[in-house]
């Protein structure tokens, strides 16, 4: 059983636009978790790092089906990240109800073409 979409899918490209948005949003939390929330600079860079790595490592891996999974462990990471700076709590968890939204669509499209 797939973990993913097909790649056929029109809810891929979304999901990929997701993960790419998430990307630059865990760059720009960087500053945030430094200067509005006085975390040192290494924890808030690996913490930022971690976040962009899983974007990129989702964002390869879509086609293949691996890249899921991670795409999952991101959405977790995100929200996860409101424990250094308290503003990731929301904007993990909107991207979270993004990433959940677009998937679950994905998957209802999916079950609704002719099998092959």
């Amino acid at each position: 059983m797939r973990t993913g979409l097909e790649n056929e899918n029109p809810m891929v490209s979304p999901l990929a636009a997701t993960l790419t948005f998430e990307a630059v949003v865990f760059v720009l939390a960087v500053p945030g978790m430094i200067f509005i929330s006085e975390l040192p600079a290494g924890p808030a860079i690996g913490a930022g790092a971690l976040g962009i790595v899983l974007c990129l490592a989702a964002l390869a891996g879509l086609r293949h089906g691996w890249g899921y999974p991670v795409g999952w462990l991101t959405q977790a990471v995100a929200v996860a990240m409101g424990l250094l700076t308290p503003m990731m709590y929301l904007v993990g968890a909107i991207f979270a109800v993004i990433w959940v939204s677009t998937f679950v669509l994905g998957r209802r499209l999916q079950s609704r073409r002719p099998a092959r």
